[in-house]
Order: structure tokens, then C-alpha cells, then sequence
């Protein structure tokens, strides 16, 4: 069964750092494209960033260009969200997702690609 399970969020001064960590098990190899989305409170769940199974594509949403960086260890099966500079509207429960239907390059901005997700991790961002 594959499980996946993010952490490293918190609270945090706009301006500040977080990294988030995302374990995905129950899979014998890291052939998935893998991705995390985000949702405030009253909104609905948005795209942040995604990447492909070779790590060669990784698009972002316009509101964390240049600020967060996605990044993979596939031999710990591990994915991560590095976020710099954050303001207080990136407060919002953070989501890992993998696509095990993935081709090598894709990465998809689309949620309803993801079949498996993570319970999710909280960053909260004060002013």
C-alpha cells in the first residue's frame, strides 16, 4: 500500500524559510512524477510545483517562481519543498502527491493526475 507522509512545516516570519519532506513507501522503485499542491482556508487546492521522474522538468505556479524549489532523492523516496522568502499568503496546508502513471518527463500541474496523497503538513506565515 502506498503511503505517503509530509513534514517540516510550522510557523514562520514572512521572509523566513521552511523545508518540506514528503516519504513515499510502499512502492519498490521511484518511477512517479510527485508534486505538491497547497490549500488556505475557504479556497480550493492549488497547484505549487511538480516534478518528473528523472527531475529534468519542474514547473512551478507563478505565485512561488523564484522562491520555492522542488527537488527529489529517489533513492530514499523522498521529495522536497524548499521555500524561501515566504510571505503570509502562502499560509496553507501543504500536499504531496505522486503520479505513478507518469512518463519520464512529465510533471503534471493538474491534480486529478496525482493517485496517491499525503494527509498533509501546516505552514502558517505571520506578518
Amino acid at each position: 500500500q502506498v503511503q505517503l507522509v509530509e513534514s517540516g512545516g510550522g510557523l514562520v516570519q514572512a521572509g523566513g524559510s521552511l523545508r518540506l519532506s514528503c516519504s513515499v513507501s510502499g512502492r519498490a522503485s521511484a518511477r512517479y512524477a510527485a508534486a505538491w499542491f497547497r490549500q488556505a482556508p475557504g479556497e480550493e487546492r492549488e497547484f505549487v510545483a511538480a516534478i518528473s521522474r528523472n527531475g529534468a522538468n519542474t514547473p512551478y505556479a507563478a505565485s512561488v517562481q523564484g522562491r520555492f524549489t522542488i527537488s527529489r532523492d529517489n533513492d530514499k523516496k523522498m521529495v522536497y519543498l524548499e521555500m524561501n522568502n515566504l510571505k503570509p499568503e502562502d499560509t496553507a496546508i501543504y500536499y504531496c502527491a505522486i503520479d505513478i502513471s507518469a512518463i519520464l518527463f512529465t510533471a503534471s500541474m493538474t491534480s486529478n493526475a496525482y493517485e496517491y496523497w499525503g494527509q498533509g503538513t501546516q505552514v502558517t506565515v505571520s506578518s
